[in-house]
């Protein structure tokens, strides 16, 4: 059973490096989660899934594309204090894995203010479009005034795409993204990842596409959102934070 697990965990690293880290660098994420593996462990669960680092040319960006990179705003810059609802949101991309359809994608956006996972979206597929269905999501259930509510990401290619800062612009939201390798630029996305995987996403076994949504669903909107109370929100759930305010 444990194997089964760090087979899992192993494929989601490795993706999640866009297929680059080898063995040596997913043995130290594992460990540093706290799921301790030999590095030789690592190699032969890579091998047995077929799992090989990415070898490219070596290539130094040129001009053009570091000055692309420093013109990425970070807004927020790890000031994630807000006074009212729709002032800031974090949004961001999570692997899910099921038997018969493989990995999926958990697209969400969270309010910073709330806490409340206000939109979510899950994907056979990892493109720009998820992402967009997330954020219509999110402007349709949401009070936004144009100009005042910024949306925090990372630079994957969905949020750096073109077709998606072109929605942005049009809302009228302002994008901040996190730096490269700055995991604390994200930190409360993080705290949501923490909570889906530990409380749901490890407990369970997904058959299908449809069995991981209906799940999913469930945990957010009928646990996370509406049960789950946080310290920070005086021990409210998010929902009933955002029902004190209306109120």
């Amino acid at each position: 059973m444990y194997h089964e697990y760090l087979k899992e965990q192993i494929t989601e690293i490795y993706h999640e490096s866009h297929d680059i880290y080898g063995a040596p660098k997913i043995h130290y994420i594992l460990n540093h989660q706290g799921d301790h593996a030999s590095l030789k462990l690592v190699q032969k669960i890579m091998r047995e899934l077929g799992l090989r680092s990415k070898t490219v040319r070596k290539w130094r960006p040129g001009p053009t594309a570091r000055q692309k990179l420093e013109q990425l705003p970070n807004l927020i810059n790890q000031d994630f204090s807000t006074t009212s609802l729709n002032q800031k949101w974090v949004t961001d991309i999570t692997y899910i894995y099921t038997t018969l359809d493989g990995w999926c994608y958990l697209s969400f956006i969270q309010d910073l203010h709330s806490k409340k996972i206000i939109a979510h979206s899950l994907s056979k597929t990892m493109t720009v479009d998820l992402c967009l269905q997330t954020l219509k999501t999110a402007c349709e259930t949401q009070k936004i005034t144009t100009g005042e509510l910024i949306l925090h990401s990372d630079m994957g290619s969905q949020y750096t795409s073109n077709v998606f800062n072109k929605a942005l612009e049009q809302l009228g939201i302002k994008h901040s993204y996190s730096r490269k390798g700055c995991p604390y630029d994200n930190a409360t996305i993080e705290s949501f990842h923490a909570s889906l995987k530990k409380e749901e996403v490890y407990l369970h076994t997904y058959k299908n596409f449809e069995s991981a949504k209906i799940t999913l669903f469930q945990y957010i909107e009928g646990f996370y959102n509406n049960h789950r109370i946080h310290s920070s929100l005086n021990y409210l759930t998010p929902n009933m934070f955002e029902q004190q305010l209306s109120a």
